[in-house]
Order: structure tokens, then C-alpha cells, then sequence
């Protein structure tokens, strides 16, 4: 299975936003099974844009409050775990903040965001993944998205977007 990744998109226009989305669709995002958002939307209906691909997100700190939006998921996909959540405060302690609320379950995956810098790195069996801002890129050096593919094993790989332009 590969699943999409991305976070922190923030669209206030659902014009560019939809332009934006099936842009990423028909490129990195083309043959994708399922898309994960890790928080900071913005605009409410852009979690329907995904018409042909399954879209699971979760709150960020700038989207309102929604049923369909949870503060964070434990996901259970191909025998794997992914946890998910948004994430909140300085940059420099997402990743304890997001393992702090996970650490009563057993994951092979966290996906978070909020830092809007990309991360992929193992910490012992588990995935730490933040597939940066595809939108707003703030300090990280480059705009970016992600991709998860499980098969066996769970593989990470951040994508430079800027470099696909």
C-alpha cells in the first residue's frame, strides 16, 4: 500500500486549495491508496477533495473543531500501526510532545506535523514522520510532502516538491 503524506497546508481559498490538491493528485500523490493530513488544513472543506482517494486527517491547532477531525488516530493498516496527530508548540519539542501522547500505544508510525520540516527517521522500531508544508515552507529548505509505502516493512520517503516544478 502507499499512502500520501501531508501537513500544514494551510488554505484559507478553497479555489487554490482544490487547484493546489489536484495538482499534487495527477503528480507525487498519482498513484497513492490513501492520503493522511496531518492537521492544519484551514479551510474546512478541502478534507473532500480526495474524491477518489480515501483522506484521513486529524486537527490542527489552526483548524476548527470537527467530528470528522480528531486531535489524533491510531490507524490500523496492512498489520501496521500509525499513529497521527497534528502536534503543538516550538518547533524544537513536536517529536517528545507527539511521542509523550502515543506512549501508551504500540505503533510502527507517527505521523505528525506543525514544524512544517520534514522528518523521517527511526527511533528504535518506530517511524518518526512529518512530511513537512507543501505550501508554507517557513525555515525547512524546501517545500515538501510524503509518501509511506507498506510492504512487509514500512519505508519513508520525503519528496521536494520544489524540485518537481
Amino acid at each position: 500500500m502507499k499512502i500520501g503524506v501531508l501537513s500544514d497546508t494551510h488554505f484559507t481559498s478553497l479555489a487554490d486549495g482544490l487547484t493546489f490538491m489536484e495538482s499534487l493528485c495527477a503528480g507525487p500523490f498519482a498513484d497513492v491508496d490513501l492520503v493522511l493530513h496531518a492537521g492544519d488544513i484551514v479551510h474546512p472543506d478541502l478534507i473532500y477533495c480526495f474524491d477518489e482517494r480515501p483522506l484521513i486527517a486529524v486537527r490542527g491547532n489552526c483548524d476548527e473543531p470537527a467530528p470528522e477531525l480528531p486531535e489524533k488516530r491510531v490507524l490500523e493498516i496492512d498489520g501496521f500501526r500509525i499513529g497521527i496527530m497534528h502536534g503543538w508548540g516550538g518547533p524544537g519539542g513536536v517529536v517528545d510532545q507527539v511521542l509523550d501522547s502515543f506512549s501508551d500505544e504500540e505503533l510502527d508510525v507517527l505521523v505528525f506535523g506543525h514544524s512544517h520540516y520534514p522528518l523521517c527517521r527511526r527511533r528504535g522500531d518506530l517511524l518518526l514522520f512529518n512530511p513537512g508544508s507543501a505550501t508554507d515552507r517557513r525555515d525547512a529548505p524546501c517545500h515538501t510532502v510524503g509518501i509511506l509505502e507498506l510492504n512487509g516493512s514500512v519505508e519513508g520517503t520525503i519528496l521536494n516538491l520544489d524540485s518537481q516544478a
